[in-house]
C-alpha cells in the first residue's frame, strides 16, 4: 500500500483531528452516493476504498503506538518529546538510527532542531532548508527556515528594532523573533504567545 499519509494528502505530523477532518472532506467528495457529476461511480468507489484503507491504517498504527510503523510517526513524536525534555543526545541517537528511506521532512526538521540546540547553525540551516523544501506547505518548517535565513543574512537582531519599508505586515525584528520563538516553543510542547 502507498504511504497512507500521502493518500489522504496530510503530513505525518498532522494531529488525529486534522486527519479526521481531511478524511471527512474526502469522503464527502468521493462517496458513491454523494459524488458530483465529475466523478464516475466506479472511480468514486475505488477512491473511497483507497481513502478508507489509508485512514484505517493511520488510525490503527496510532492506536497501537506505531512502534513498528515504517512511516515513523511514533518515533518522530518520541524524538520531539526528547527534544522538549532537553534530552538532545538521546534524540540525536534516534535520529541517526533512522533508515535513509524514512528521512522525510519531519526527520530533517527534528535533526535541524537538535543541531540548532547544539549551536551548529550552518548544519541546522541546511536541514531546515531541506525540511521546508520537502514539505513546502508546513508552516512550522517554513517559519524555522525563514528565521535561519534572517540569522544567516545578518537580519537577526533580538535586541534591536528595525522596520522594513513596504509589505503588508510589520516585519520588524521584534515581531519576527517573537513569531519564530512562538513557533519553536509550540513545536516543542509549549506556548510563548497564547492566542486563546
Amino acid at each position: 500500500m502507498e504511504n497512507p499519509y500521502r493518500v489522504l494528502g496530510v503530513a505525518e505530523t498532522a494531529s488525529d483531528e486534522q486527519i479526521k477532518e481531511v478524511y471527512r472532506e474526502l469522503s464527502k467528495k468521493y462517496h458513491p452516493d454523494l459524488r458530483g457529476d465529475d466523478v464516475s461511480k466506479e472511480e468514486a468507489e475505488a477512491k473511497m476504498a483507497e481513502i478508507n484503507a489509508a485512514y484505517d491504517e493511520i488510525m490503527r498504527s496510532r492506536r497501537a503506538g506505531a512502534s513498528g510503523s515504517s512511516y515513523g510517526y511514533s518515533q518522530f513524536a518520541d524524538i520531539r518529546r526528547l527534544i522538549n525534555e532537553k534530552r538532545i543526545a538521546q534524540a540525536e541517537e534516534l535520529l541517526n538510527g533512522t533508515p535513509q528511506n524514512n528521512r522525510n521532512a519531519e526527520w530533517h526538521f527534528l535533526k535541524a532542531s537538535v543541531l540548532y540546540s547544539r549551536g551548529w547553525f550552518n548544519d541546522a540551516y541546511n536541514h531546515f532548508e531541506t525540511a521546508a523544501r520537502m514539505d513546502p506547505t508546513n508552516r512550522e518548517y517554513a517559519a524555522a527556515f525563514n528565521s535561519m535565513q534572517q540569522r544567516r543574512n545578518g537580519n537577526y537582531n533580538p535586541g534591536g528594532y528595525r522596520t522594513t519599508q513596504g509589505g503588508n505586515g510589520c516585519g520588524c525584528d521584534v515581531c519576527s523573533s517573537l513569531i519564530c520563538a512562538d513557533c519553536c516553543c509550540e513545536c516543542m510542547g509549549g506556548d510563548l504567545i497564547p492566542c486563546c
